[in-house]
């Protein structure tokens, strides 16, 4: 049996089955816009299918981490107290973010430059900066978009910075726990092809960004991490430089899981985006 196969296998058997909204196809080119677009163009294009996997429990299984399945859990408190207060994010969880990040990681330098919290009550209520879970299978970068990432904000070093190993992680957390309604399904690096990978447009009011949708592959193999409380960590590898075999980026989604009680309260989240940089001896 292949350590893939074993690593399915481990958690499987506490899986459950959920349908997850996959792009059809990889054309026409799908374009997303980050703002509502001009009077009769659709938000989002690109047709959706919804196709049912098993979504294994990461808690039971073995070998994950940030450069082999491209995500991993971790034990971390947080000195926060309203996740909701934009400021005290930036002010006490950014730097809290930051030591977490290179203490996994190893990195020399943490750059974070933005932060969402997901609240699809609150959302669809029109509160300003909150949004709603993200549905749709995808990762936040492409290889176009990551450097370009580093050179928007810094542009001073990015030429510098940019000769070494650098990475784009997601840091994930749970407001309130335990987070039961539309947890987030991880797929494991090791089980994408490239050919699975779709770049598609995001278009903001001043620019033209990229992330990557994907494609079904029935090789895909899909964790979560049920009953998220506030004090766990999922740090999720969005992009890695180096390419020597490790995980250079996954796939992520919200999901339904069919399972969740029946009062589940509604998914309450954040996530902040770091840019890492390694230093020559650990590129």
């Amino acid at each position: 049996m292949s350590e893939a196969s074993a690593l399915t296998n481990a958690g499987a058997a506490s899986g459950i089955k959920a349908p997850l909204n996959y792009l059809e196809s990889r054309e026409p080119r799908p374009v997303n816009y980050a703002y509502d677009p001009p009077a009769g163009v659709p938000r989002r294009s690109g047709r959706i299918v919804q196709r049912s996997v098993v979504v294994a429990n990461g808690r039971s299984a073995r070998d994950l981490s940030l450069d082999t399945s491209g995500f991993v859990l971790v034990p971390h408190e947080s000195t926060v107290k309203d996740f909701y207060d934009a400021e005290e994010v930036k002010r006490t969880y950014y730097p809290e973010v930051v030591d977490l990040v290179k203490a996994v990681t190893g990195a020399e330098k943490v750059l974070i430059f933005d932060h969402v919290v997901r609240n699809p009550l609150l959302a669809a209520r029109g509160a300003k900066d909150i949004r709603e879970p993200g549905r749709i299978v995808h990762n936040d970068y492409s290889f176009k978009s990551a450097p370009r990432r580093v050179r928007d904000h810094l542009p001073g070093e990015a030429e510098t910075l940019l000769k070494n190993r650098f990475a784009e992680i997601n840091v994930w957390r749970a407001i309130k726990g335990p987070l039961q309604d539309a947890p987030l399904a991880l797929c494991d690096a090791r089980s994408i092809a490239p050919e699975d990978a779709v770049p598609s447009d995001l278009i903001y009011p001043d620019r033209v960004g990229e992330t990557l949708g994907f494609v079904f592959n029935p090789s895909h193999r899909w964790f979560y991490f049920p009953d998220m409380q506030p004090n766990e960590a999922l740090l999720l590898k969005c992009y890695d430089s180096k390419d020597d075999g490790r995980a250079r980026y996954t796939a992520h989604t919200a999901f339904d899981d069919p399972t969740k009680p029946p009062h589940a309260g509604h998914r309450e989240s954040i996530e902040v985006r770091a840019i890492v940089f390694f230093s020559p001896e650990r590129s």
